[in-house]
């Protein structure tokens, strides 16, 4: 079974439509990749996948449950973690307390124990910051993990929020255009963290990407996506070799 399956989904703002007809299947480890020009409707997807929009047509499934309609809170749980093209921490917040507030939907002391500071209480806090402090080493940010969110780079910035969506205990993570600003040695951290949270976390992987290095090193299997409908998927090497693709998006200097 698909970890997870979108099908036949189409969204409309107002008398827009945004996304038609759109189908996914995401295996067990796999990295897929999604592209297109901007304006495709490459966020919406994302977002309809992961509750933020409702679909006005199609279905969603995670393993064997349906999650269209629930909270993105609610999907978050059942095993959708994504990061965000816009970042989105706060301000006020430290590296290591991002990552430990996201482990807190996976708690159970409950507010008696929270309240009276129970041994439970204090076992799982102390398991919750353990696993933070491992998904902060994962993304190489741990030696900042007492800084203000504030005072990091704009790469640690990134790595911070993978954490944060690593820490929901994903079955899929969804990266939103990971590398967006990124320098070129920026980059090539990103991608070798990409790889290591893949090969060591056993996750599926699905990624929104404009740079092209990104999509073709990482993905086993790439959509291109044009007014909202898809109009290849395939392999990088037939991606960049489809006529169609290189109209659209690519274009001939990209790919050759």
């Amino acid at each position: 079974m698909s970890l997870l399956r979108v099908e036949n989904v189409t969204h409309y703002f107002g008398g827009l439509r945004a996304v038609h007809n759109y189908n996914l299947r995401v295996e067990p480890g796999q990295i897929r990749g999604l592209i297109g020009p901007n304006g495709a409707g490459k966020t919406t997807i994302f977002n309809l996948i992961t509750g933020i929009y409702t679909p006005t047509e199609g279905e969603i499934w995670l393993e064997d449950s349906s999650i269209v309609g629930l909270r993105p809170y609610e999907i978050a749980s059942s095993g959708l973690g994504r990061t965000f093209q816009n970042l989105r921490l706060w301000r006020h917040m430290t590296v290591l307390e991002h990552v430990k507030m996201a482990h807190y939907s996976k708690i159970s002391y409950g507010l008696i124990g929270a309240f009276f500071g129970t041994p439970k209480r204090h076992r799982e806090e102390a398991e919750i910051e353990e696993k933070a402090n491992s998904l902060l080493e994962l993304v190489e940010v741990r030696p900042l993990a007492d800084q203000i969110v504030t005072n990091l780079p704009y790469g640690a910035l990134r790595r911070v929020e993978m954490a944060r969506a690593l820490a929901t205990e994903p079955k899929v993570l969804f990266l939103d255009e990971p590398t967006a600003g990124m320098n070129p040695e920026e980059l090539t951290r990103m991608m070798d963290i990409i790889r290591r949270v893949h090969g060591e976390l056993g996750l599926a992987i699905f990624l929104i990407e404009h740079r092209m290095k990104v999509v073709m090193d990482l993905c086993n299997t790439i959509q291109t996506l044009v007014f909202g409908e898809v109009i290849a998927e395939g392999t990088p090497e037939e991606t960049q070799n489809n006529p169609r693709v290189i109209e659209a998006y690519l274009g001939e200097e990209v790919v050759t």
